[in-house]
């Protein structure tokens, strides 16, 4: 029992009149395409029992987690298993973000449809599988979610609510309430992330144009404001995602209402941001309002990608490995809405969710950061959130 899917070589991708390194221009969805729509199906024996990678999809409008091992060779996606999400009844509207623990041992997801709850589950070491361990209460609708280093921690942002909070997890990987803090007043708070020594936090506010910068307490679960305690993007930029890079001495913003991708210097004693340089993810003909959602970087932080829904593409570029600076790359169709996509472990494979397609394309990348289109596998509803865990 395998999975049936279109493949999509880079041949009928250029034929197609878009992707490539030539074609750093606006290009079609990969929903667009004409031909079967992919499905499918149970993993074989081996993919459900002794799987290496495995994948998490989130589905925000059918309310549950996709479990799938991964070929680290091919890319090749089996489906292990589908796991519920409890808490309500209702779909989680726009998103269900997730988030793993720093051992891989337990994974995270939060429902933005009433009442607003975080599940816990435990990640079963020989299969992957998803178990049940408990639904906590949250204080908002929260549109990012992450631990700090040492896995006592979940901290997550309310683009709704305008909320930042911290609630502990116990020994056993649950998540509990009350949280420890909640810092309110931040209109659009988008994403929450701990720096690599789990002394500091980012957090993007999208509707005030800043990143807080704060000082993280891992005995207490609390933050403080740093020295400054935020810096400013350009008005209306509107501030979303972030990534670092692997060797923590950048961080990258990617803006929503911009669709900019900045690049800063984390400075190690204080850490505090510096900026560096902010590149376009458009072509120059677009005109519309765009919508960017998404970034991520390479694993040995060659690459870095940005997704925008309005053109449904992924934007590449290549890191400069002492500057930190940006060069671009080119632009590649996918999934239609993509918000939000991951890259495996070894770097080798981009993962792409297409929010209004219900499906997820596999890319691999290439040795100059190209991406190459290899399937596109049906997923299930409002797709939007994407992580892996090794278990071997």
């Amino acid at each position: 029992m395998g999975m049936t899917a279109r493949r999509l070589t880079r041949r009928r991708v250029l034929g197609a009149g878009f992707g490539g390194l030539a074609a750093f221009g606006a290009a079609p969805p990969i929903g667009a395409l004409n031909g079967p729509r992919p499905s499918i199906g149970v993993g074989n024996a081996m993919a459900q029992t002794t799987p290496e990678t495995v994948v998490y999809v989130s589905n925000a409008g059918s309310k549950e987690v996709w479990v799938l091992a991964m070929n680290r060779m091919t890319g090749e996606l089996d489906l292990i298993d589908k796991t519920p999400v409890p808490g309500n009844d209702k779909p989680s509207p726009t998103s269900m973000p997730m988030a793993l623990s720093p051992n891989r041992r337990f994974l995270y997801a939060a429902l933005r449809s009433e009442p607003f709850t975080v599940a816990s589950f435990a990640i079963d070491k020989g299969t992957g599988k998803l178990s049940h361990l408990g639904n906590a209460p949250i204080e908002a609708s929260m549109a990012y979610t992450t631990t700090d280093r040492t896995g006592r921690w979940l901290l997550c942002a309310s683009y709704p609510q305008g909320k930042l909070t911290v609630n502990p997890i116990d020994a056993e990987g649950k998540v509990q309430a009350p949280p420890s803090q909640v810092v309110a007043d931040r209109p659009k708070a988008h994403c929450v992330l701990v720096d690599p020594s789990n002394k500091f936090v980012y957090c993007s506010v999208l509707a005030q144009d800043i990143i807080m910068q704060l000082k993280f307490d891992p005995a207490n679960g609390t933050v403080s404001p740093n020295t400054p305690d935020s810096l400013s993007t350009k008005p209306g930029a509107g501030p979303r995602h972030m990534a670092f890079h692997p060797n923590g001495h950048f961080l990258y913003l990617i803006t929503e209402t911009t669709a900019t991708i900045g690049a800063y210097a984390v400075d190690p004693g204080n850490g505090t941001l510096k900026e560096l340089q902010f590149v376009t993810t458009l072509p120059p003909e677009f005109k519309d309002q765009p919508a960017a959602a998404d970034l991520h970087v390479t694993p040995d932080g060659r690459f870095l990608y940005g997704s925008e829904r309005k053109t449904s593409t992924l934007t590449g570029f290549k890191i400069d490995p002492e500057k930190g600076t940006l060069s671009p790359i080119g632009r590649f169709p996918t999934e239609t809405t993509p918000r939000g996509f991951a890259i495996d472990p070894r770097g080798r494979f981009l993962l792409s969710a297409g929010l209004d397609s219900n499906h997820l394309t596999v890319y691999a990348i290439e040795a100059n950061g190209a991406l190459n289109p290899k399937k596109q596998h049906a997923m299930g509803q409002m797709p939007n959130w994407v992580e892996f865990v090794d278990l071997r």
